[in-house]
């Protein structure tokens, strides 16, 4: 299944040095049945998309949790087996078994520099946006306009040293 998995700028730091994604606390998103369920229409790529961006907009919950973390949004999309549905939590929640070779990586997502300062504004605010604050969402809004550069796993060195 293929599954997209939040990080930080530090976390791709440990794939590349390791070889192995570590999700924190398991968590992935997916195209999975109750997100599925809860689209009326949409192709699978729609829908695989969606799903990429609630992982991005995990990304800054982490990004957040970082005292020097670099704001950038990051997803990375990895095919895995041994997945389990979450339909408790949000509709494209899975859990992951354990480390992700990188192997298995088929992509990693990267905000460019020019998101850096909405991302960080958005990653200020993003629990007070989950509340329902109006001026957080906007905010929120401003981040998500930016869409993720796409990479294939064998830039992901090039990708760091620009950085």
């Amino acid at each position: 299944m293929r599954v997209y998995l939040p990080a930080t700028i530090a976390m791709l730091r440990d794939l590349e040095s390791s070889g192995e994604f570590r999700a924190r606390s398991g968590t992935a998103f997916a195209l999975t049945p109750a997100l599925r369920e809860a689209y009326v229409s949409g192709s699978d790529e729609e829908l695989e998309y969606a799903a990429l961006l609630d992982a991005a907009r995990a990304s800054l919950r982490l990004i957040a949790a970082e005292e020097k973390g670099e704001p950038r949004r990051v997803v990375v999309s990895a095919d895995v087996s041994g997945v389990t549905l979450r339909p408790d939590l949000d509709a494209p929640v899975v859990r992951i078994g354990g480390p992700i070779p990188l192997s298995a990586v088929a992509a990693i997502h990267v905000d460019a520099p020019e998101a850096a300062e909405a991302v960080a504004a958005a990653a200020a605010v993003i629990d007070a946006a989950d509340l329902g604050d109006p001026d957080a969402e906007f905010t929120l809004g401003d981040a998500e306009d930016h869409e993720l550069a796409w990479y294939a796993p064998q830039e992901l060195p090039f990708l760091l040293e620009l950085l």
